[in-house]
């Protein structure tokens, strides 16, 4: 044997010892896992909730509902949370029924008429297949829409299939938690702002703290995400809704969404929604931006004004929510214009922050207001994890 035939074997080697040990360790979610959930759809008529980021990448690059085509699963109707199924509504835009044009089915709007599957939707369905994409914050109408159709089939006696997909923001715990009196569509049930949980482990919470309500349980099988632990860092290969376009908008999300029932604006009508804020009254800064009407935000705050602004498109971003950038928009703005909106509390899930940020409190001891109930659902949150999380180490961003 030559010295490069040596070589090139060696290089062959180590090449193919690295293709096997990347191919173990990669991340395989619910969906690309076929095998441990087809033969349970088998011969049964099937419903699927589903939206623009429902993809496979094994064996190939392909959405969920085209997938169970293919393998000949008889699915009678799919549903769409928030942003629809093609993932194009606008934030709270209401969305009706309609026929998707390429497989024929029906797609039943769960934001639109009703937010819940009604009976006559489910009647002859015998499993649903539950696939969204969440990004861990509590104000994500996801986890709504998996509670309403958790309840609708606990009602009717239909198991859930839930093909689980990692949290991008799964690696840590924060906020406060929710006051009930604040329970709307965008927050309904006792949890921080970040829950850090995956939508298979907040269903199993669902079910284990009757938040159903009337005794009600729902029949669920999950299908877990392999290779994966909580302080796996992942990034969404597909925007889950319209205005989280990259990994550094999803991760300040739980942050920056608290701006949104402000009057400043997270960047809704640019290409940069939720890495910066700014408002036409700020003073003038070296970073501006000029909303307009564009995918995701038919009405952009400050539509076609200048404001000046901040952008955090290139920090690096902690493992907490960070109430700096609140803080300072409340400062920057001039005290003879409206900052907070009526419908803060709902996206707090508290009636202390507004106060808070108005008196000055420090950060410091904000956070020492929320640690009594956080440390009391971390608590509540260890009893549902399917998946390790080393007492919540942080990664780097």
């Amino acid at each position: 044997m030559t010295f490069d035939t040596k070589n090139t074997l060696l290089l062959f080697v180590f090449i193919f010892s690295f293709l096997s040990s990347f191919c173990q360790n990669r991340i395989l979610v619910g969906a690309d896992q076929h095998e441990k959930y087809i033969p349970l759809l088998k011969n049964k008529k099937i419903g699927v909730v589903a939206h623009k980021a429902s993809i496979l990448n094994r064996p190939k690059k392909i959405h969920l509902v085209d997938f169970l085509i293919n393998q000949n699963i008889n699915i009678k109707s799919i549903f769409a949370p928030e942003h629809g199924f093609y993932g194009k509504a606008s934030d709270g835009q209401i969305i009706n029924d309609i026929k998707d044009k390429s497989t024929g089915l029906n797609i039943i709007s769960l934001y639109g008429k009703t937010k819940k599957p009604i009976r006559k939707d489910l009647k002859n369905i015998e499993i649903i297949v539950f696939d969204l994409q969440d990004v861990g914050a509590r104000f994500y109408t996801y986890l709504s829409t998996l509670h309403y159709v958790m309840q609708a089939c606990a009602e009717n006696d239909i198991p859930i299939i839930i093909l689980d997909r990692p949290n991008p923001n799964g690696h840590y715990v924060d906020g406060p938690v929710l006051d009930l009196k604040f329970q709307t569509f965008v927050g309904m049930h006792p949890v921080p702002i970040v829950h850090g949980m995956t939508l298979g482990e907040y269903a199993q919470m669902i079910n284990g703290e009757e938040w159903l309500g009337e005794n009600l349980k729902c029949k669920l099988q999950i299908v877990k995400i392999q290779n994966y632990t909580h302080n796996t860092r992942y990034i969404l290969p597909v925007r889950p809704s319209p205005n989280l376009p990259n990994n550094q908008s999803i991760l300040l999300y739980p942050s920056l969404c608290l701006l949104e029932p402000t009057n400043i604006s997270v960047g809704r009508g640019t290409e940069k929604q939720f890495q910066i804020y700014g408002h036409p009254n700020f003073p003038k800064s070296k970073f501006t931006f000029k909303p307009s009407p564009n995918f995701g935000s038919k009405t952009p705050k400050w539509d076609g004004s200048l404001c000046n602004g901040v952008s955090l498109e290139k920090i690096k971003i902690s493992d907490q929510l960070d109430l700096n950038w609140l803080i300072d928009a409340y400062d920057k703005l001039p005290k003879k214009y409206i900052f907070f909106k009526d419908s803060f509390e709902r996206i707090a899930g508290t009636d202390k922050l507004r106060q808070q940020i108005i008196n000055k409190v420090s950060i410091n001891d904000i956070r020492r207001s929320w640690e009594v109930e956080l440390t009391d659902f971390k608590k509540i949150r260890k009893k549902y994890l399917i998946y390790p999380d080393y007492d919540l180490k942080p990664f780097k961003n």
